[in-house]
């Protein structure tokens, strides 16, 4: 068990406290991602990690879309279940994807008629994965300030957005992705949250030059414990950007043990998270596979 700065103290689900109220608290707040199940059995999997990570009384929770845009409506349908039916704070995912206006502006007022106020606003990885041409919709848009704007325009929503603290694919700096976050934050963007962090550096570096430039959202890093080696590459795939070696190589270490990989996978996740903790985070939004295990076993080695 590793002690150090504390957790925020759990949501009242029934308060109406926004987001952006409680990253602005004393304490760090913590939230899990979730994608939309392809499956009823793979919804089975979902609902238990749910339930598991529901003791827990996080901030609040997010679902994803799937890769290129796709599971829009099970997006939609699964957030709305989790605003009905538990006592979490669901945060929806928005991409410009695939989407008209009108079809953007539809899902806003289906999130709107559910009662959800907090959306994640995003660009979206191009409909041919990663490393393919960004190509917008002829009647959609092109980036994510312009989709802030726009559920901006629609209500009173609490706008998140995606930062990159190993850059951006199509970025050319740091300097450039820092550009980026504090242009979503003119648009109205009211916090953000950041791909996996395997590097702690690169996330104080990416906060600092946003403060430079006069940026104030707070920027949630985005963890999540590696529990098997095939998991690696697909990490770097996503995230764009190759693992650090402080990282790959003690996996790599115990690649033929399964149980030490997920141990030491464990163990570097909450490593990053204490050090998160202390560097002063307004939160740590864990990316859970849509399993709870892995990450009740960081929280325990935090002392929760």
């Amino acid at each position: 068990m590793v002690s150090g700065s504390s957790f925020l103290a759990p949501r009242d689900h029934l308060s109406g406290a926004s987001i952006p109220d409680m990253l602005a608290k004393e304490g760090t707040s913590f939230s899990f991602e979730f994608f939309p199940p392809r499956s009823d059995e793979a919804e089975a999997v979902l609902w238990e990690a749910i339930r598991h990570l529901e003791k827990k009384r996080p901030s609040f929770v997010s679902v994803t879309y799937g890769a290129g845009g796709t599971t829009r409506d099970r997006t939609v349908r699964v957030t709305q279940r989790i605003a009905e039916e538990t006592t979490l704070l669901p945060m929806a995912h928005l991409t410009c994807v695939g989407s008209s206006v009108g079809e953007l502006r539809s899902v806003i007022g289906a999130y709107a008629d559910a009662g959800i106020r907090n959306v994640m606003v995003l660009r979206g990885d191009p409909a041919g994965g990663l490393g393919s041409p960004w190509v917008a919709h002829p009647e959609g848009l092109d980036h994510a300030d312009q989709l802030v704007d726009l559920v901006r325009s629609l209500g009173d929503f609490t706008i998140g957005v995606a930062a990159f603290p190993d850059g951006h694919p199509e970025s050319s700096s740091r300097e450039q992705d820092a550009d980026v976050l504090v242009a979503k934050q003119r648009a109205g963007a009211d916090f953000a949250v950041t791909q996996m962090v395997f590097d702690v550096d690169n996330y104080l570096r990416l906060r600092d030059l946003v403060v430079a430039r006069g940026g104030t959202l707070p920027i949630i890093p985005g963890l999540m414990p590696v529990t098997n080696l095939r998991q690696i590459s697909r990490m770097a795939e996503l995230s764009g950007a190759a693992l650090p070696t402080s990282v790959t190589s003690r996996l790599e270490a115990v690649g033929e043990d399964a149980d030490a990989v997920r141990e030491v996978g464990v163990q570097i996740a909450t490593e990053h998270a204490q050090r998160l903790m202390d560097e002063g985070a307004p939160g740590l939004h864990f990316y859970t596979m849509n399993r709870s295990t892995a990450t009740l076993e960081v929280f325990a080695n935090l002392g929760q």
